[in-house]
């Protein structure tokens, strides 16, 4: 069977490309569509079916540009409810494409029209299953997105829902399947995915948890809650838009792209609510930035920081990037919904120094000059996440995770000195950039983080692993 995983790390998204006989469905599209219709054009094929899993939270998905594009039919669950012209498929309905056949399996759970579809190729043999959120490599999905839409509706319910899905409709499907599942780690929709992005759904049963023969729905439901932090607040704003539809994304690129001066950016940055986003290297911008902006660098997992910390979709942002890299900029934020960039300045910082406007810098040190200015008083600031901190640690740190910032800010010592790290350098910049922002910089920011940390004598808890901690 020709089906592609075409895999985006910076939000840890699969999108799937399924092509037979010159006819192509895609499942879970993300924004961008022209890696798809280029796709299709190279094997001389047309877009037939668009298929969604569900209303997607984590991202925006492409399918009204897809079809707008293609002339391509939208496909979704039953009991979905979009605000365009779609088909609402009914449980077990079948959709050629080529002379395969896509079955559409409904699995409420992680939202209530989520819908699984197996894949049964030219001579009848179930191929693989596309998951979406419903079961990822290790792990199923969060049941407590769909709860802020529906009245009445929790999330011990939609555990209980997922639970019959997975048992009833999943597990009694042939192990040599091969599961092709929505996300891995990193995403926010679940909270102990694999690396892996497919397995066979033999090994899910054998090795993930949720999938457990004896599982009771007691069982499942506390397991399965059980260390699920709050979703990210951008999460709500995405669904909805996934619902009603956005603006196509060739025009919020066309309106976003537009270069400023010094002088023109500093004049909207003064006169507006904007927040100036950094997308640079962190070397960079701790070396030198605007003050006041915020750094959330495109090497790392750009697009869902964005969404957990700047929060709001609507929020008016001013860009600062690395030359070249505007588009990729515009377009990585309108995976998660950012469609209003006011614009971005021109020659990057250079051209503000050479302005003559003020900069700013946040003070950076090796590991090793932390082991050897570090004393037991110290106040250490671990920017990880918990189950990272509970691993391991340095003695005596405090645990304030980065997706925590904006409502913790009590808890940051404004008068002491303190040092700050993360695992690698990346997260402890950009809280370095929220709390300078927020006026605070008695502050060091420890280089290469945690890794680096551990090649040093600096003090550190016994290790533990991960998959031991409850």
């Amino acid at each position: 069977m020709k089906i592609q995983q075409i895999y985006t790390g910076c939000i840890a998204q699969a999108a799937y490309y399924l092509e037979n006989k010159g006819e192509v469905a895609i499942f879970d599209p993300l924004r961008e569509v022209q890696p798809y219709t280029d796709k299709a054009n190279l094997d001389q094929a047309k877009i037939k079916y668009i298929f969604e899993t569900h209303f997607h939270a984590d991202f925006v998905s492409g399918h009204l540009d897809l079809a707008k594009k293609t002339n391509a039919k939208i496909v979704f669950g039953p009991t979905a409810k979009p605000e365009f012209d779609a088909i609402i498929a009914t449980d077990n309905q079948e959709f050629k494409v080529g002379d395969y056949t896509i079955k559409a399996i409904h699995t409420p759970g992680h939202t209530l029209e989520s819908t699984c579809y197996l894949l049964i190729d030219e001579n009848g043999k179930e191929h693989g299953i596309i998951t979406g959120d419903t079961l990822f490599i290790g792990d199923v999905g969060r049941p407590d997105l769909a709860q802020a839409f529906v009245e009445d509706l929790t999330q011990e319910k939609l555990a209980s829902y997922l639970y019959d899905s997975l048992r009833n409709k999943i597990m009694p499907l042939s192990d040599d399947l091969i599961v092709y599942p929505s996300h891995g780690a990193g995403s926010a929709c679940g909270k102990n995915m694999s690396k892996e992005t497919t397995d066979t759904l033999g090994n899910q049963k054998k090795t993930n948890y949720a999938l457990r023969a004896t599982m009771t729905r007691e069982e499942f439901t506390k397991e399965l809650l059980d260390g699920l932090g709050a979703p990210p607040a951008y999460f709500p704003q995405n669904v909805m838009m996934n619902i009603q539809g956005y603006e196509s994304l060739d025009s919020v690129i066309e309106k976003s792209k537009k270069p400023l001066s010094a002088i023109e950016f500093n004049a909207i940055a003064n006169e507006t609510d904007a927040v100036i986003l950094d997308v640079r290297h962190e070397n960079d911008f701790v070396k030198c930035h605007i003050p006041r902006s915020i750094f959330i660098g495109l090497q790392g997992n750009f697009a869902p920081w964005v969404g957990s910390l700047i929060m709001n979709t609507k929020q008016p942002i001013l860009l600062i990037t690395p030359d070249g890299m505007e588009n990729e900029t515009l377009t990585r934020l309108s995976r998660v919904g950012f469609d209003n960039v006011l614009g971005y300045l021109d020659g990057g910082i250079e051209t503000w120094k050479h302005a003559g406007f003020e900069t700013d810098s946040v003070h950076s040190i090796s590991p090793e000059q932390f082991s050897n200015e570090v004393k037991s008083e110290s106040i250490v600031v671990d920017a990880r996440k918990p189950s990272e901190y509970d691993a391991e640690h340095v003695e005596n740190a405090i645990n304030l995770p980065l997706d925590t910032i904006n409502s913790h800010l009590d808890l940051v010592p404004k008068e002491e000195n303190f040092y700050i790290h993360c695992a690698g350098g990346y997260r402890s910049v950009i809280m370095a950039s929220i709390l300078k922002s927020r006026g605070f910089h008695h502050f060091t920011n420890i280089e290469k983080g945690i890794s680096g940390i551990k090649n040093t004598n600096v003090p550190m808890t016994v290790f533990v692993c991960p998959s031991t901690l409850k």
